[in-house]
């Protein structure tokens, strides 16, 4: 049996673990969020899951080659090694690193550690709504609180929300679907109006994508508050959407709450050596922030000379207003072979488009006039 740190941290919760991974298995909750293409490799243009279209670095490659050799062995030695590299990428100790099949899978072990029955989950809407599903499951309440005009978090109104029931609010930063940030400062006046009982969840799938000078990483609140547990994930910046790896950094008594709620070993050797090359590659994330964000800029360069309205976006996804109903536009997009975001109720009029290659971002601006003239947008 193994000795690492981490396997006997889950021993004495693995049954009870196990229990709910089943009844929060993401299976349950998958929506169109991130709706599976089909059809042949190759034969759709999949701009629908924000993912990364340059995909993995070079060196995360060669370590996912290398992993074959250990393909036959249980992960704790390569888990230790990469909640080790997570830390020292961060400056915190190990123990204050949760890793997760993918973030969803550490949205999840949040909602099931803090948002209990009789619990109630704040969070925006429209926003990633994850953690909204597993507390369903968990049969917290939610509480969605409306956007700003300008699309933000109102955190006035997220902390007015907030009671002695409250277990968890979700704060995506930067949010998806609309791409928008909460300031540093403000995030920082938002803490001392929630309850210090309730985990202040934040997402920063996008964190590295973001120019905004306003922004900053809640690893910092992190350090200061233990209520604050701060999720990211490998899918984004750095390619890896498919080999699924997350984490989360929280104090080490949140930590643990998490960890109780993981299968044993829930990460796979070939995510986890990848994801330790990805940390060690220091051009990886430069180079892909350029390329995303160059052709980002593009097209709302384009979008805007054609008189749509876009919201401004520090993500690797964007949203343009087609001037009516969206579906029947995202459907003939998909008769175009081409794949974009849903339909958000709370903005019907508004397409939700991830960033891809520049040659694919043309294709999908020449469908767009295609199927929404600009003036019908406008």
């Amino acid at each position: 049996m193994s000795s690492s740190p981490i396997s006997r941290r889950f021993f004495a919760g693995t049954v009870g673990a196990t229990v709910g991974a089943a009844l929060l298995s993401p299976r349950f909750l998958r929506t169109a969020e991130a709706s599976l293409a089909r059809g042949e490799p190759g034969d759709l243009i999949q701009l629908n899951s924000n993912e990364n279209p340059y995909g993995p670095s070079v060196r995360a490659l060669e370590a996912v080659a290398r992993s074959q050799k250990i393909a036959s062995r249980y992960p704790d030695a390569v888990e230790e090694e990469a909640r080790e590299a997570i830390a020292r990428h961060h400056g915190v100790k190990p123990d204050r690193v949760t890793l997760g099949n993918g973030s969803s899978e550490v949205l999840r072990m949040a909602a099931a550690a803090f948002a209990k029955t009789g619990k109630t989950v704040v969070a925006a809407e429209p926003t990633f709504e994850a953690v909204l599903g597993y507390a369903r499951v968990t049969q917290a309440e939610a509480v969605k609180v409306p956007l700003t005009e300008d699309f933000r978090h109102d955190l006035s109104r997220m902390a007015a929300a907030c009671d002695e029931r409250t277990g968890i609010v979700y704060v995506c930063n930067p949010n998806n679907p609309t791409g928008t940030v909460v300031g540093s400062d403000e995030l920082g006046a938002f803490l001392e109006r929630v309850p210090p009982s309730a985990v202040v969840l934040v997402d920063e799938a996008y964190h590295h994508f973001v120019e905004d000078s306003r922004y900053k990483s809640s690893l910092e609140l992190a350090a200061r508050h233990d209520n604050v547990v701060v999720a990211r994930t490998f899918s984004k910046i750095y390619g890896m959407a498919g080999l699924r790896l997350g984490y989360a950094v929280a104090s080490e008594s949140n930590s643990a709450a998490m960890a109780k709620h993981s299968s044993w070993n829930n990460v796979n050797s070939t995510a986890l050596a990848a994801a330790v090359a990805s940390l060690a590659d220091p051009d990886l994330v430069p180079k892909q922030r350029r390329l995303v964000n160059d052709t980002k800029k593009w097209l709302c360069a384009e979008l805007e000379r054609d008189g749509r309205r876009t919201i401004p976006s520090e993500t690797n996804f964007l949203m343009t207003d087609v001037g009516g109903d969206v579906a029947p536009v995202i459907r003939e997009f998909r008769n175009r072979k081409l794949l974009v975001g849903r339909k958000f109720p709370s903005l019907p009029n508004w397409l939700r488009v991830s960033i891809g290659t520049r040659e694919e971002m043309r294709a999908f601006l020449a469908a767009l006039r295609a199927i929404a003239p600009a003036k019908a947008a406008a």
